[in-house]
């Protein structure tokens, strides 16, 4: 069975894993189904394969999300190159997803910075408050975190992903 073949299969039956010789899938919220590719490929959403990086014809969003999967995969350094390739460096995901890679390299300081752009580019955007949140509990600013869970509670309810994540995140912070 071909790449091709294996990744419409993947996405019909909703397997998590691929085999490996497919490109791998990355866990996520808004780009949970884009595969990362081996260093120098970005991940092609219009032919749904790993293309060369260099001259590759792929969108701003296609860049965006891709750089996302790279970051949920643990490729942050990747993600944020991946990230400098997008032309709009002021786009709330853009932000965003810098924040959430810088942060994972242990740079929360600067990660709260790009999601604080973020928020201020697109206030009802519920999943840069989450991480917000989260980059808050970090910093032991259980008040702040408080804070960006109310919101997204006026955003997407409790029952939303969002809030559930870093609802857990606040409540096991609390129960150290």
């Amino acid at each position: 069975m071909n790449t091709k073949t294996f990744l419409a299969a993947t996405v019909v039956l909703g397997l998590s894993s691929l085999a490996p010789s497919a490109p791998a899938l990355a866990a996520g919220d808004d780009s949970s189904s884009t595969p990362t590719c081996k260093a120098g490929e970005v991940y092609d959403q219009a032919s749904g394969k790993c293309v060369k990086q260099s001259g590759a014809n792929v969108t701003d969003e296609n860049r965006t999300d891709y750089a996302y999967s790279l970051a949920k995969a643990g490729r942050y350094q990747e993600a944020l190159a991946m990230l400098d390739t997008v032309a709009d460096q002021n786009d709330p995901k853009v932000l965003n997803y810098r924040g959430y890679a810088t942060r994972k390299l242990g740079r929360t300081d600067e990660g709260i910075s790009y999601y604080l752009r973020s928020v201020a580019a697109d206030p009802h955007y519920a999943k840069v408050r989450e991480y917000l949140g989260e980059a808050y509990v970090i910093k032991g600013r259980l008040d702040l975190a408080q804070e960006q869970l109310a919101t997204i509670r006026t955003i997407c309810g409790e029952g939303c992903e969002e809030y559930r994540d870093l609802d857990e995140a606040i409540h096991g912070a609390s129960d150290i």
